[in-house]
């Protein structure tokens, strides 16, 4: 247990030290790469967990969304475990049953440390285009889409190197949907504050044949591109769960 303790919480010390509630700058260089140094140890018996059943219980499916936000009677929920909430960062874990999704969402001015700890996960995650390019919609749900280009679109599969996302970088705006039950450890920093003008907006993605713009690209690569119109939250189906790891010491 002393391995493990010293693990999370050296995870905890160095993020303590590092990490401001106002900056919306990606860290160091020195301490991003430290930090994912030590992610990319943990297990999940590190964090109090032992990976599940490919066979267990299956969740809320990409194909089982609806326009109400209601998961079906038979839906597992996504489990969120808090370890650490602050004004700098925060450290919690999701954990998945099979087809859970997160949908397509950002982190304004965020820096995200996330690290799979079992199963496999699909990743589809964009970046804007810069500078921004907008195209007027004829949906009635929305005005106006823009335009993202494709970071990553795959399946990861524990054990792999930790993902980082920065504030313009990296696929800032992602979607997660778990292929087997799977759980991710993640840091945030600074975490979600709306009064500072993080607040997470979720969209949904279109291809980008779905709109036209002239000279929107210049790649000829069309197919790395999509326009992204925000949407309503939809209601994601989690609860609160027990973090049962080492709880690091302030």
């Amino acid at each position: 247990m002393a391995n493990k303790t010293s693990t999370i919480q050296t995870i905890y010390d160095l993020c303590r030290r590092s990490f401001s509630p106002t900056s919306t700058l990606p860290p160091p260089s020195q301490i991003v790469q430290t930090l994912y140094s030590l992610l990319d140890t943990v297990t999940p018996a590190d964090v109090g967990l032992e990976e599940e059943n490919v066979d267990d219980d299956r969740g809320y499916g990409v194909s089982m969304l609806n326009p109400f936000n209601r998961a079906p009677r038979w839906a597992q929920p996504i489990t969120y475990m808090d370890i650490h909430g602050g004004d700098s960062f925060t450290m919690c874990i999701f954990c998945f049953p099979t087809s859970a999704v997160i949908p397509l969402h950002d982190h304004p001015g965020m820096t995200v440390f996330s690290k799979l700890l079992y199963g496999s996960l699909h990743v589809k995650a964009y970046d804007w285009v810069e500078p921004p390019q907008f195209v007027k919609s004829n949906e009635s749900e929305y005005s106006q889409v823009r335009l993202a280009k494709l970071v990553t679109d795959g399946v990861l599969t524990a054990p792999c190197p930790t993902r980082i996302l920065y504030p313009n970088s990296g696929g800032n705006i992602h979607c997660f949907t778990a292929v087997t039950p799977c759980a991710i450890l993640d840091i945030l920093t600074p975490p979600y504050l709306e009064d500072a003008g993080r607040k997470c907006t979720y969209y949904h993605d279109y291809p980008y044949s779905s709109f036209s713009k002239d000279e929107a690209i210049n790649d000829g690569k069309e197919e790395n591109y999509a326009w992204l119109a925000e949407i309503e939250a939809p209601n994601v189906y989690m609860r609160p769960g027990n973090y049962s790891g080492p709880s690091p010491l302030g």
